[in-house]
């Protein structure tokens, strides 16, 4: 016999004792006799057909399962491999203990003892599945764990799934171990429940976080090296370069004085080359006062949003005098710039100014 088996047969010799104790036992005035009960039981209405699902509670945990109690004469056993998605050594990593009381999918019947086999895996399967459905139809960005790979691309763990994300659809190259442990950023391509595959775009998440690095904006990120020339910082997935030119207005000798490994900062989006695939960050802008960024890095933080509005109003007056200039050599426009530096219809004495022809 298995180490099963012989586990199943021991609990089954506890059950025929406690029943044989129950039938001896003095019964004095009980109405109700083992015969009534064991009659009840047989009567009792449980589905036990294979996919059909019933609620136990964990009444003993072993190396390679629980036994679950289903208040019917029938043993029922939930394999270790069948407790939940994921991999485990120990039954009692996916939360199994005595006492717990759980919904179970009938998936398989010992012929030899009449177990019942159960399975939680397959419910949180099916939930898992109908979860990337769900989330494929939102066209939203998720997060997946890279846990394994091969030459075509990356394995990685999405919803409790395993899920193929290849290599045309990273955005950088890089090969599987170097992925290896990383959480990518990634959008759903496939989600085929019946065939059993998913496959997940890192590219295509990448160009939606893309697509909100406009100029000026202020994103939180993570500091994941420092090089002699700036920092690398990780914003959701990508990664910009904080020159050390754009640290703090004050000169920045040691960049490690300032900034380590793992810090949280908000740094705000200087330039961003889509081709390249280069983004150049900056504190220095958020700065409320020059030096700020060394002395008190957290009031940087604390004014991030407000300094970089200022910024954005500055950038945007400078491209509106810049427009305002070019329209001073093309008054067939209508348009042109007021003494005061506001850009509006070209009025009659303007046009009178410059010698053009006017409509009175």
């Amino acid at each position: 016999l298995s180490k099963d088996e012989k586990e199943r047969e021991r609990m089954r010799t506890l059950f025929d004792e406690a029943s044989e104790r129950c039938r001896t036992a003095p019964m004095e005035g009980i109405t109700f006799s083992p015969e009534d009960l064991e009659s009840a039981v047989e009567t009792t209405d449980i589905d036990t057909d294979i996919g059909s699902l019933i609620k136990g509670t964990v009444f003993m945990t072993t190396s390679n399962g629980a036994f679950i109690d289903i208040q019917s004469k029938a043993t029922a056993f939930l394999p270790i491999d069948e407790a939940c998605l994921l991999d485990i050594d120990n039954i009692e990593e996916a939360g199994i203990r005595p006492g717990l009381v759980e919904q179970f999918m009938i998936i398989d019947e010992n012929p030899n003892d009449e177990t019942l086999i159960l399975s939680l895996q397959s419910i949180q399967q099916d939930l898992a599945w109908e979860r990337c459905r769900q989330l494929q139809a939102e066209d939203v960005v998720i997060t997946g764990k890279v846990i394994g790979g091969n030459k075509g691309g990356v394995v990685a763990l999405v919803e409790g799934l395993k899920a193929f994300v290849p290599f045309s659809q990273v955005s950088s190259k890089t090969t599987a171990e170097e992925l290896l442990d990383k959480e990518l950023p990634l959008k759903f391509v496939e989600v085929d429940e019946e065939q059993g595959r998913l496959v997940l775009s890192n590219r295509k998440a990448m160009a939606d976080s893309q697509a909100q690095l406009g100029i000026g904006s202020v994103v939180l990120g993570t500091v994941e090296s420092l090089k002699p020339y700036g920092a690398f910082i990780d914003i959701g997935g990508i990664n910009g370069l904080l020159h050390v030119s754009q640290i703090s207005h004050d000169r920045v000798a040691d960049i490690s004085t300032v900034l380590q490994p793992g810090d949280t900062l908000k740094v705000m989006i200087l330039s961003h080359d889509r081709e390249r695939g280069r983004v150049s960050l900056s504190t220095k802008k958020l700065e409320p006062t020059p030096g700020d960024m060394i002395r008190n890095p957290k009031l940087v933080f604390e004014k991030a949003d407000e300094m970089a509005q200022i910024f954005r109003q500055r950038i945007a007056q400078a491209e509106a005098m810049a427009r305002a200039d070019m329209l001073r050599f093309q008054p067939e426009s209508g348009l042109s710039l007021s003494s005061e530096g506001i850009l509006g219809p070209l009025s009659s004495d303007t046009a009178q100014e410059e010698g053009l022809p006017t409509d009175e």
